[in-house]
């Protein structure tokens, strides 16, 4: 069993702060969650207990917010668990009482010292369900102990500000030892039920006024709402005793098809193949930590109907890629990005065959979805590289599987792929006929990653011929070049070869920045050659195959290296450029004026190996090293998961995403390739 533990000072003159900073994330398969602060303190819109992933219209729903706990003694003496934050202050009740926070298999576990007894708490979500369970076990102690436990909820998207109405009415229906709470048929039913010992049930309808959410407040959202209570259950536990509380959107004969203790000893069997299913390199300590936060984010799409239905008709399971929690759906960029280490670097290939097929079917006038909204069924196509990084994944996942049968099902997809390109295509995005290279760019829309928008104003546009994006079409080129020799005869494949070699002899004339011993990041657009010092460039060597000449590639990666690198991932800008943001904090504005003009990436940490293995391959050491500071993350923000982005200058606050998918993937399919004991036989090259 993989075992994380969270270290803080008891001291009662210590600060709180690290158990209202760190966070806790639990996964359902199907895009639902549970997610809090250690100290149970809600500082995001999207904490709660039970987020249910439901088919669109509806999307995720914050259907549990919070469990009130409150310990009574033999004495009558009363303390309270976790916290709370109101306006105006903070009550971190149960700091004073906790002795440890862990994670066990990724899964949360708390301990509580109250007195002479030892309480514990765990919580898991069954795999599949819009279900979680929270049982509490006293461990230790002499005495009974009487734990009351108060629900309260709000029933809104996730995604809604906490100062939403709270529905009109609530109806409270009770059936012996079941409780369904309504608020209207639109809105799901919120099932609550419990096991173990005795229960009791008191009806004390309430609300709680002025909960403080300090991260939204941090961030310019709205922060102050209010949650309502139908009442409290209680239980008397003896040393040795333990409850369950069981919260879910399920039917009943879902919810009760397992008793608790059957269904968590199913979801600890299903983490530890996950391990056991993983590289060696990858199935303890930091790898296997790994394994288990790529798990939270392959999902099956259960809010788009359509796909579900279709890939079941032909024997297939639909999946797809949350890019990040809490607020990100799927898209598909992040999806293809974080592939091979969320699947193949994992032993999860089937997964990412699915994932492949499932995409495969939104191709829409040659591109893939960018991204689906929350709730919605059809996707949004502005993205002039996620298509690109379409033929990466699935050259990855070839290499790897040797599933030929995928790769000819989609071969025809990618040839018209292609013929989309060539002649031109939504957005702008089209070859120039004079060089071969992909411009792309049309007014009000943001096609690169590079993609922060406020309003009408698209902060880094990047209109033109983007480094990176005609690093990935070269990519593509050769590789449908190879599929289509490979299956159709060398004749067919004429046409891909005289463009790629028409591809890779423009980017080298006109890319190649002598002023900076590097690339443009952008050619031919708005203002000439946009010569800022950007990550994108490394693409250019990282992809199997690289465009650059290789007498230029030790030079971009020492650019990269000397102005780019920081120990949690790749500034998005050089610190010398005059557009350059330190911080990424603040009002929405603000965060997006800094989103990709200095804010350090982790998931960039994946392109700066593969090219530095491609100049130093001997120095594979040096390589795992570059890897420390995110090792030391998995500790920080989303214990055991890995943020978005970071402040781009010590001490590199995280920020963003507490778990993203990219970093995840990127970071675990390094720690891979830079293990003697995974490395494949093909070496570097992965991004």
């Amino acid at each position: 069993m993989l075992i994380r533990t969270m270290p803080w000072s008891t001291d009662a003159s210590a600060t709180h702060d690290p158990l209202v900073t760190r966070e806790w994330l639990v996964t359902n398969g199907l895009g639902g969650y549970a997610s809090g602060t250690v100290a149970g303190v809600a500082t995001r819109r999207y904490h709660g207990l039970l987020i249910a992933a439901m088919p669109a219209p509806l999307g995720r729903m914050m259907m549990l917010n919070h469990l009130s706990e409150q310990v009574r003694l033999r004495d009558g003496s009363i303390v309270l668990l976790g916290g709370e934050e109101r306006v105006p202050e903070l009550a971190v009740h149960g700091a004073s009482y906790l002795k440890e926070f862990r994670l066990e298999n990724g899964l949360p576990v708390w301990r509580y010292q109250i007195n002479g007894t030892l309480l514990e708490k765990r919580l898991f979500m069954p795999r599949n369900q819009n279900t979680v369970h929270l049982n509490y076990r006293v461990l230790e102690g002499h005495d009974i102990l009487r734990l009351k436990l108060m629900p309260s909820v709000h029933f809104r998207s996730h995604d809604a500000p906490v100062n939403s109405p709270l529905p009109k009415t609530f109806e409270l229906r009770v059936v012996d030892d079941r409780f369904e709470l309504l608020a209207g048929k639109e809105l799901p039913v919120l099932r609550l039920t419990t096991y173990g010992t005795r229960t009791a049930f008191t009806i004390e309808r309430r609300y709680f006024h002025e909960m403080l959410f300090r991260i939204e407040e941090s961030r310019g959202y709205e922060s102050v709402g209010d949650l309502w209570s139908p009442g409290y259950f209680r239980f008397d536990l003896a040393p040795g005793m333990d409850a369950t509380v069981i919260a879910s959107t399920e039917e009943w004969k879902t919810i009760l098809a397992m008793e608790p203790d059957e269904a968590f000893l199913a979801e600890n069997v299903r983490r530890e193949r996950l391990l056991s299913n993983a590289p060696k390199c990858a199935r303890g300590d930091v790898g296997g930590e790994l394994v288990l936060a790529a798990d939270q984010f392959v999902i099956r799409p259960i809010g788009r109907a359509e796909d579900v239905a279709r890939a079941k008709a032909t024997g297939d399971e639909g999946r797809t890629v949350i890019a990040g929690y809490h607020w990100f759906t799927d898209w598909g960029r992040d999806t293809m990005i974080s592939l091979e280490g969320l699947t193949l670097s994992t032993g999860r290939q089937s997964e990412g065959g699915y994932i492949l097929r499932t995409f495969a079917q939104h191709i829409r006038d040659g591109l893939i979805p960018n991204l689906f909204p929350e709730g919605q069924d059809e996707g949004l196509y502005h993205t002039a590289d996620a298509t690109l990084w379409f033929f990466h994944a699935l050259d990855r996942y070839v290499r790897v599987t040797g599933d030929r049968g995928t790769l000819r099902e989609i071969l025809p997809r990618l040839i018209d792929i292609y013929d989309h390109h060539v002649g031109g295509t939504r957005y702008r995005i089209g070859v120039d006929a004079k060089d071969g290279l992909l411009r792309q760019g049309q007014d009000g829309y943001q096609l690169t990653w590079m993609d922060a928008k406020m309003g009408d104003w698209v902060v880094t546009p990047r209109r033109g011929k983007a480094v990176e994006i005609n690093a990935l079409w070269y990519n593509a080129v050769r590789l449908l070049e190879r599929w289509v020799g490979e299956e159709n005869g060398t004749a067919a494949a004429k046409r891909y070869q005289q463009l790629a070699a028409q591809i890779r002899e423009s980017f080298n004339l006109r890319f190649w920045n002598d002023d900076e011993h590097g690339l443009f990041d952008v050619v031919d657009g708005e203002r000439g050659n946009d010569a800022s010092v950007r990550p994108n460039q490394l693409f250019a060597i990282s992809l199997p195959n690289p465009v650059l000449k290789e007498d230029r590639w030790k030079a971009v990666v020492d650019v990269a290296e000397k102005k780019l690198l920081t120990p949690v991932g790749l500034r998005s800008l050089s610190p010398d450029d005059k557009e350059y943001k330190p911080t990424y904090r603040g009002d929405l504005r603000t965060r997006d004026a800094a989103y990709h003009q200095g804010t350090v990436w982790g998931w960039l940490i994946g392109p700066f190996v593969d090219s530095w293995l491609k100049v130093y391959p001997e120095r594979r050491a040096e390589a795992r090293s570059l890897l420390n500071g995110l090792m030391e993350h998995l500790g920080e923000a989303c214990i055991g998961s890995v943020s978005e982005v970071f402040d781009a200058e010590s001490p590199f606050h995280p920020r963003g995403c507490c778990a993203q998918a990219w970093s995840v993937a990127e970071v675990l399919r390094c720690w891979v390739l830079t293990d003697d004991r995974c490395t494949s036989e093909e070496g570097p090259g992965g991004t």
